[in-house]
């Protein structure tokens, strides 16, 4: 008989990774990992299409948690040789003392250079908004006075923040905030900014506002260049570290080594139910190929949508309320399509080097309302490893959020790819004739939303704390749209309590919650 507890864990993303890892390392549990795909990383992941790598959303890795960064860095140490790029380039850069070269070693973290702008009025602007001249002059005088005023005004007049159209009104005024996040916004939720909670703007932006990128300029020339950066805030950074192959090398990493400590994971099982006896979870029913296995558990870690966790649960008395506001609560799905191409039409103007004078851009930010298209990618950026033919062609690639079942998601891919090209060929970024390659990927509620239910979720949580073997993690697990780390913080957290290193189980719920949580020691 097998007397080890046996811990279940739904979902290979980040959060689930985690917990397998750290719980492979710190007991003796037999650990079993259900994914429901047949990839891991959730939208970590890395796709793969003909030689070129995809990164679903794009993932900067950094972490003013020491925790965290010391953690990817034991499973991909830094680079301390140049890269492909930055040999073409005869670029010099600080790299990692005793650190690896990633021409001759696969397993291992590139330093890279942060530039993310705005595309508004058919012109570049610095993502957060700068200070320069050059800002000044795309946006025209009338354009300049009335950011001007409009932030005075809100500096003197600051709303209550019911929604995320005051949160930014209050920070940036009404003028900048119509001009650089209305729009977008709009995009990627499908809902005007003012009809989303506020907390989506404390979690995701938290620190960043008109006056901290004054701060910021007035600052950068006295703070030491690192990766750490730990003073600055998250929007502001210029360094990140990145796996060579993109996020999903990482987590096969993760895996491999879990898997190496014992941990079965098993792809395309789907949880289907949950099973709970006298506040407790005793046993999950999984499918896979029409077939059904009933897995008992001692302990329960769940990053599977709340909305799906709570339909899946048999056994105990869910109140009609409960079940209500975890059906309501909404998401919004993801599309996002590869484009291999010749060159884009866009111009470096910029002082930074790039190879055959590619934007140095790691995403552009889409602020254009005649096209649906909401960010674009260019995968040369963030890794030359990531694209087969690094010298002589751009791999970029094109994001789009939408709705399950609404016309985009149901759109043939061949349809859609050829919307997406006609979209970012009419905005004059490529020319349809210089497309050699094309895929697209669909996926499923990729960002938690905040609308809806969403404000009752309170009573979820504490119903679902009320199971007493149950640890929801993850950005799904939490309807939180939390950044990669602060996910992984909440797998962390939840292995400590199993371990009893920390006893309030609540403060699994509260990573990310409020602004300095986890971001200092």
């Amino acid at each position: 008989m097998n007397d080890k507890e046996q811990t279940v864990i739904i979902g290979a993303g980040p959060a689930g990774l985690t917990a397998a890892y750290e719980l492979s390392k710190k007991t003796n549990h037999n650990i079993s990992v259900f994914e429901e795909l047949n990839d891991i990383g959730g939208i970590s992941k890395t796709i793969e299409h003909n030689g070129n790598r995809m990164d679903i959303g794009g993932h900067r890795f950094f972490s003013k948690n020491d925790e965290i960064m010391q953690w990817w860095n034991m499973i991909l140490p830094l680079q301390g040789k140049p890269s492909l790029d930055d040999i073409l380039l005869e670029k010099n850069k600080k790299l990692a003392e005793n650190g690896l070269n990633p021409e001759e070693e696969d397993r291992v973290m590139l330093i890279r250079q942060r530039v993310s702008r705005i595309f508004y009025l058919r012109k570049f602007f610095d993502y957060p908004i700068s200070l320069h001249w050059q800002t000044f002059a795309n946006m025209g005088l009338i354009r300049t006075l009335k950011a001007g005023f409009g932030y005075i005004y809100s500096s003197f007049r600051k709303r209550k923040e019911t929604s995320l159209e005051n949160f930014y009104i209050n920070r940036f005024g009404k003028p900048l905030y119509g001009m650089f996040f209305e729009n977008y916004t709009e995009k990627v939720w499908g809902i005007h900014p003012s009809n989303l909670g506020a907390d989506w703007g404390a979690q995701r932006v938290k620190g960043l506002s008109l006056m901290n990128i004054i701060k910021d300029i007035i600052t950068k020339p006295f703070r030491t260049k690192n990766v750490s950066q730990k003073k600055t805030e998250t929007s502001l950074i210029e360094t990140f570290i990145y796996p060579k192959y993109g996020p999903g090398q990482l987590w096969e990493n993760v895996a491999s080594d879990s898997e190496k400590n014992g941990v079965i994971i098993k792809k395309e099982h789907l949880v289907k139910q949950i099973n709970i006896q006298n506040n407790k979870v005793v046993s999950v029913v999984v499918l896979h190929n029409n077939d059904e296995q009933t897995v008992t558990c001692d302990y329960l870690l769940s990053s599977m949508p709340v909305k799906d966790l709570v339909n899946a649960m048999k056994g105990i008395e869910i109140p009609n309320d409960i079940k209500r506001i975890a059906s309501e609560l909404p998401y919004r799905d993801f599309i996002t399509v590869g484009l291999l191409v010749d060159k884009l039409l866009l111009k470096n103007t910029t002082k930074i080097k790039t190879w055959n004078n590619l934007v140095p851009d790691t995403w552009i930010y889409i602020q254009d309302s005649t096209v649906k298209l909401g960010r674009l990618q260019i995968f040369n950026n963030w890794s030359p490893y990531m694209v087969k033919d690094f010298k002589n062609t751009v791999w970029i690639g094109l994001e789009y959020f939408c709705n399950e079942g609404d016309e985009f998601w149901e759109m043939s891919d061949e349809d859609f790819i050829e919307f997406a090209v006609s979209e970012l060929s009419k905005i004059n970024i490529i020319s349809k004739e210089d497309v050699k390659d094309a895929v697209r990927a669909k996926v499923r509620k990729a960002y938690p939303a905040y609308h809806g239910s969403y404000n009752e979720l309170p009573k979820v949580i504490d119903f679902l704390n009320s199971i007493t073997n149950l640890y929801c993690i993850g950005r799904n697990g939490q309807h939180r749209y939390n950044n990669m780390d602060h996910s992984m913080l909440t797998a962390m957290e939840a292995v400590n309590h199993i371990t009893g290193s920390l006893k309030d189980k609540s403060i699994i719920w509260n990573v990310n919650a409020e602004k300095d949580y986890h971001e200092e020691k």
